[in-house]
């Protein structure tokens, strides 16, 4: 696409691109992001990363939103801890339920943080969180792994607030209304980028 417009360039500027402008990108994108979901999936899985096993703790709502993700060494209480503290403290309004997998830790942890809310690890009820982790293999696999904790918290951080902003579930929607989401979406873009 630069190529096309004129512009060259090498891998090491589109390197450094990408760890100068995401994290500009992803404060800007969390200001304009509209209130999310009251209903909370949360889920764990493993990624390789610098041929390391690490965790990708990642919280979406009822509507498939990603609201935060952290990437851990490990997945005991005290990471879950500091996920939680994490997740409500992005946040404005704590959530109505959370919903898990059957892992002890989330139980201890919450009971710590807020014993008060709604816990549900019913078997397939997280599927939603399970799905979600679809488009972060894919990423991984395109990348061909991920070199750090840190490139890979920063890269997924950005990667969850992007695909929230542009996935408009087209099949759901017609198509007026669809235009005038996508319209929205490169507006909200344009703004965020200073485009």
């Amino acid at each position: 696409m630069l190529a096309i417009r004129g512009i060259q360039t090498s891998y090491e500027s589109i390197r450094r691109w990408c760890l100068k402008f995401p994290r500009e990108y992803t404060k800007s994108l969390r200001k304009r992001q509209g209130k999310l979901g009251d209903i909370w999936f949360l889920d764990e899985v493993f990624i390789s990363v610098g041929g390391k096993r690490q965790y990708l703790w990642r919280a979406v709502d009822q509507d498939g939103d990603v609201i935060d993700i952290l990437v851990q060494s490990r997945r005991n209480k005290r990471a879950a801890l500091r996920f939680f503290r994490k997740l409500f403290k992005g946040q404005a309004s704590m959530p109505w339920k959370i919903i898990t997998d059957k892992l002890r830790s989330y139980q201890a942890a919450l009971s710590e943080i807020s014993p008060s809310l709604s816990h549900i690890t019913n078997q397939y009820e997280n599927n939603r969180a399970e799905v979600s982790h679809q488009p972060t293999r894919q990423q991984e696999r395109q990348m061909r792994r991920f070199k750090s904790p840190g490139q890979a918290q920063r890269f997924l951080s950005f990667h969850g607030l992007v695909n929230n902003l542009f996935r408009q579930q087209r099949h759901l929607l017609s198509a007026g209304n669809y235009r005038v989401l996508r319209g929205r979406a490169f507006f909200t873009w344009e703004q965020a980028t200073c485009v």
